[in-house]
C-alpha cells in the first residue's frame, strides 16, 4: 500500500558550504523523516569563514519553483529563510496564498553568523508587512528582534516584552531565540557543557508564554543553527505536531545536532551541526 510522507518546503538561499540555508534545511527534513523540497531564493558563495558573494534569483523564478512543487507534490508545511529582495518576499507571499500554505515558519534571516548582511531595509519591511501575518510562527534571534523593534534586546528580562511587541507586528506566535543572551545562568559543569542555561521564549497570540531551556554547548560549530531550528519546526508541523510540541521537539533535535557536531572538524571557521546524528525513516 502506498503512503504519502510528510512534505516540507524550504524557501531560502543556497549555502555553498553546506552548513546553512537550503542545504541545512533539506538535511533536517530528511533527518526528521520528511520529504524535503526547495525554492532557492539566492545563491551564496560561502564557507565556514564567511560569505563572499550573494546573487538573488529573479522573483518570478522563485514563484515558479514553489508553484512546481506545490501543484504536483503538495506542501504540508513550509519555512522561509534568506529571501534577498522585497520582490521575492512579495512573490513568496502570493504563492503562500495561492497554494493555501497554512503552516508557515518564517525565520527572518537578516545577518549571517559571520556578520554579512543578507537583507536590506526594504526586504525586511516587506517581510514584516507580507509574511508575518501569514506565519504560524516567526523565529527571530535577539539581533534580528533588535533590528525589527529598533532597540537593543540582549537580556532575559527584555525577552517577554520584545516578544509581545513582535506579536503586535501581525504574526500568530513568536519564538524568540536566546542564543545571544548576555545574562545566561552560570553553573559549574564537568560534562563538556559550559554551564550556561539557554532560554528560548515562545509567545502565542493570546499572550501565553512558554520558556524552553537547554544547556549551552561550548563549540564554534554553530553555523546554520537558526535555519536548522526553523526547518525542524516545519518538519514536526508537517508530521502533525501542535505548534508548542513541534517547537519542543525541534529544539531538542537542534541541541543534539549541536552536541554531535561539536566533535566534527569541517573547515577552518564556524563549522556546521551534525544533522544526521540519528536519522528517521521517511514517512
Amino acid at each position: 500500500m502506498l503512503s504519502t510522507p510528510p512534505r516540507t518546503l524550504t524557501i531560502a538561499g543556497s549555502d555553498s558550504g553546506g552548513g546553512a540555508g537550503i542545504q541545512a534545511d533539506l538535511k533536517t527534513f530528511s533527518a526528521l523523516g520528511c520529504f524535503g523540497m526547495s525554492a532557492i531564493t539566492a545563491i551564496t558563495a560561502q564557507n565556514t569563514l564567511g560569505v563572499t558573494g550573494v546573487h538573488a534569483i529573479p522573483a518570478d523564478m522563485v514563484a515558479a519553483q514553489i508553484d512546481a512543487v506545490a501543484t504536483d507534490i503538495g506542501v504540508d508545511a513550509a519555512k522561509t529563510g534568506m529571501l534577498g529582495t522585497a520582490a521575492i518576499v512579495e512573490a513568496v507571499a502570493e504563492a503562500v496564498d495561492r497554494h493555501g500554505i497554512r503552516q508557515l515558519v518564517v525565520d527572518p534571516v537578516m545577518i549571517s553568523t559571520s556578520g554579512a548582511t543578507l537583507s536590506d531595509d526594504a526586504t525586511s519591511q516587506a517581510m514584516v508587512r507580507l509574511l508575518f501575518p501569514r506565519a504560524l510562527v516567526v523565529t527571530p534571534n535577539l539581533p534580528e528582534a533588535s533590528y525589527l523593534l529598533g532597540r537593543r534586546i540582549a537580556r532575559r528580562s527584555d525577552m517577554e516584552t520584545a516578544a509581545a511587541d513582535l506579536l503586535a507586528l501581525g504574526c500568530q506566535a513568536v519564538l524568540l531565540k536566546g542564543g545571544h543572551l548576555e545574562d545566561d545562568r552560570k553553573a559549574d559543569r564537568d560534562d563538556g557543557l559550559d554551564g550556561r542555561g539557554l532560554d528560548d521564549l515562545l509567545m502565542l497570540a493570546d499572550g501565553t508564554v512558554r520558556v524552553f531551556t537547554h544547556p549551552r554547548i561550548d563549540t564554534p560549530n554553530l553555523h546554520g543553527t537558526g535555519c536548522t531550528l526553523a526547518a525542524a519546526i516545519a518538519a514536526q508541523l508537517a508530521r502533525g505536531d501542535a505548534l508548542a510540541d513541534a517547537i519542543s521537539t525541534a529544539l531538542d533535535y537542534v541541541a543534539q545536532a549541536i552536541a554531535a557536531g561539536a566533535r566534527l572538524r569541517i573547515g577552518a571557521g564556524n563549522g556546521p551541526l551534525n544533522h544526521a546524528f540519528a536519522p528517521r525513516a521517511l514517512g
